[in-house]
């Protein structure tokens, strides 16, 4: 392939109805980060494109639940998210928002184009429709009973619970999210792209001339969804928020979000090429420039086959040349999930651990999930911090410039006489940039950010094999020499981990006192000159001790705990029963006096309990929950005047009062203060 004159690059533009966790900074944008900065690093010309995506059901249904308009919920998180962006150094040349008026022209203007050419299929449906709210219902607002697993909440659209795609006719008793009520079938008329005939004609054959370039998983999912063959896919839909359809008698419908939504990154690039002099279109429609997003494997469907089909229909755009998309990301063994709250949200994140956003990006970077999904956990975290960015990067520059200030007034010492030692390390530097060149450049990042750490560890080596806190007591000149090459590769460490962690490659330059270097100087072994002045050291990483991971994975436990009892579903209230009923329980305080476990059981325990009328046995399956020795002399409510039952062999008397909790557990239902055994309870 030829060497492009200019670079478009792209991140999956984030759904404004909640904020980044670090699934989403390991999937489309730290490694867009990382290559960007490369490429910049390099002299190249590049926009770094992204913004809020503001449209689409799950937005209105926020806005609905907390009772507010879809753009009071948008504005929210569009401010937060892009914060966290720049907070955590992913640098954007624009983050752009699809309720932007431009966005909106944009977006109707292309499908003005589109359906003027005959590329859409008009066609009438029947769908669901909400009669007492006067609406139809989009996929997300209709439940029902999944087909597949039996699941009363599934959506019009998905299981949640088995995780089943599905359209709201295959729901059991549907209902609208609305009003409650049992929707009714109505006919509505809709806009369809015909994916079908794209397929047959190209889009089949121009996947095909990708499989070498393109990472197998991308290019394995793509081929799966050719060979069920694509069928054509509505670009409208019912809604009163997004883009408004750009048609005469379309009142009440919209742009479908997946069609809106990758328009966003044109009208993204029209408002950064308004607000730097540049022109647009040589980014989008010049056969020079190369077109590459970063998503994760949710959205490969949307950039290599919809989004093309809809780009190449068009007729003015250039098709991708690579979607480096991501797996996924767990956490601590488990999925990520926003609903459930499992996650390590990246505001709380910078708020937990200032000045540590470098020591996130790294463990993220060292995690990526690349090819298969992977796992982030807090102790690979904490790893990754004390044992390769303090114990090997930030004790090597440290010691440099300690040494050299201890040594010769912090002055970059002359290099004299090389051994075949320093010749040989200093060659290493060009073999670890020529190496790490080729790991960015396939969009290898986990490759490459050990490939970058490796230039750290020749250094630690380095320092550590030629020990210059021995040799100055016989031989200074040496010294000099070894100083000189230790300050060559903590210059090059100032390149190369630019991409990585940026903001240390920017403390780094403070500590060396220089300019930000281009990447081409990156292997040179003389960016220091003698004579030069550099600062005091500082450290550049603090170690992170357990307790601070303590704390968080006990936050985490914590928010899991929060999450299950407020998803709790509580039974129905039974029956009614009269007063009369009621008050034939005879409900009184009692004591535990003794209790041991029922052989060959698991759950029951046998308890003598004084009643304040007698002493009787009571068999209760809360072995699982109490342990005999912990209840001995516990207060109790006791129902005693049920019909003995016969449980194990043993005669049973009368039965405790329970709650269970979120997590299952039996609690003893007891007075707040001791109270005379026999007391009634009404």
């Amino acid at each position: 392939m030829k060497r492009p004159k200019r670079y478009l690059i792209t991140s999956a533009l984030p759904y404004a109805n909640g904020p980044l966790h670090l699934g989403h900074i390991a999937g489309a944008y730290l490694p867009a980060d990382i290559y960007v900065r490369y490429l910049k690093l390099k002299g190249e010309d590049v926009a770094f494109i992204c913004g809020s995506d503001e449209h689409g059901v799950p937005i209105t249904l926020r806005a609905r639940k907390e009772g507010v308009l879809p753009q009071d919920i948008v504005d929210k998180y569009h401010e937060m998210i892009k914060k966290a962006f720049a907070e955590l150094g992913i640098a954007f040349d624009i983050y752009h928002r699809t309720s932007d008026p431009l966005h909106h022209e944009t977006a109707s203007a292309f499908f003005k184009e589109m359906n003027e050419k005959g590329e859409f299929i008009e066609k009438e449906e029947e769908q669901f429709f909400d009669e007492q709210e006067q609406q139809f219902l989009a996929d997300r607002y209709i439940i029902g009973t999944c087909p597949k697993c039996g699941f009363e909440n599934a959506y019009g659209d998905q299981c949640e619970k088995c995780g089943t795609s599905l359209s709201p006719k295959e729901l059991i008793n549907p209902k609208s999210t609305i009003s409650g009520n049992p929707p009714v079938l109505k006919t509505t008329k809709h806009w369809y792209l015909d994916l079908e005939k794209y397929q047959h004609e190209w889009l089949e054959k121009w996947i095909d001339s990708h499989k070498a370039d393109w990472k197998a998983n991308v290019y394995g999912q793509c081929k799966s969804w050719l060979n069920s063959g694509l069928q054509p896919r509505a670009v409208t839909r019912d809604l009163d928020w997004g883009v408004p359809v750009p048609v005469p008698n379309s009142e009440g419908k919209v742009l479908y979000v997946w069609f809106d939504a990758p328009i966003g990154y044109i009208s993204a690039t029209k408002a950064w090429a308004k607000e730097n002099g540049k022109n647009w279109k040589d980014y989008w429609q010049s056969d020079d420039s190369r077109l590459i997003h970063f998503i994760g494997k949710d959205n490969i469907v949307f950039h290599c086959l919809i989004f093309p089909a809809m780009l190449k229909a068009h007729g003015d755009y250039i098709l991708p040349d690579n979607v480096p998309a991501n797996e996924f990301l767990n956490l601590e063994g488990d999925k990520l999930s926003t609903s459930r709250n499992w996650a390590v949200w990246i505001h709380e994140y910078l708020k937990d651990f200032p000045g540590k956003q470098d020591v996130l990006r790294y463990a993220i970077c060292t995690t990526l999930p690349e090819q298969k999904d992977n796992d982030f956990t807090w102790k690979d975290f904490q790893t990754r911090n004390n044992s390769e960015l303090v114990a090997i990067f930030g004790n090597f520059v440290n010691r440099t410039i300690v040494l050299t200030h201890k040594y010769f007034e912090g002055k970059v010492p002359a290099c004299g006489v090389l051994t075949q030692f320093d010749k040989d390390t200093l060659a290493e530097i060009s073999v670890i940039k020529g190496n790490l060149e080729k790991s960015i450049e396939n969009f290898r990042f986990r490759e490459a950010i050990k490939t970058a750490m490796d230039l750290a560890r020749l250094g630690n080596k380095y320092l550590a094999d030629t020990e210059p806190w021995k040799v100055i007591k016989t031989d200074e000149e040496r010294v000099k020499t070894i100083l000189n090459v230790s300050l060559q590769i903590t210059a090059n460490l100032s390149i190369i981990m630019e991409p990585f962690i940026p903001f240390t490659a920017e403390k780094l330059r403070r500590f060396l006192n220089i300019e930000k270097l281009n990447w081409n100087l990156a292997g040179n072994d003389d960016l220091l000159k003698a004579g030069h002045q550099i600062a005091e050291a500082e450290l550049l990483f603090d170690k992170i001790e357990d307790e601070e991971m303590e704390k968080q994975i006990q936050k985490l436990m914590d928010s899991k705990a929060a999450n299950e009892i407020a998803n709790i579903k509580v039974d129905p209230a039974k029956e009614n029963i009269t007063y009369d009923e009621f008050s034939k329980m005879d409900i009184r305080v009692g004591t535990i006096l003794e209790a041991e476990r029922v052989p060959k059981t698991d759950k029951l325990l046998k308890l003598k309990i004084d009643t304040g009328i007698d002493q009787r046995t009571v068999v209760s399956g809360i072995a699982i929950d109490h342990k005999p020795e912990d209840i001995i002399g516990k207060q109790v409510s006791i129902l005693v005047n049920l019909e003995p039952r016969t449980i194990k062999g043993i005669e049973s008397k009368g039965m405790i009062l329970m709650a269970e909790d979120a997590s299952g557990k039996l609690n003893f239902v007891i007075p707040a203060e001791k109270t005379t055994n026999g007391s009634g309870i009404k």
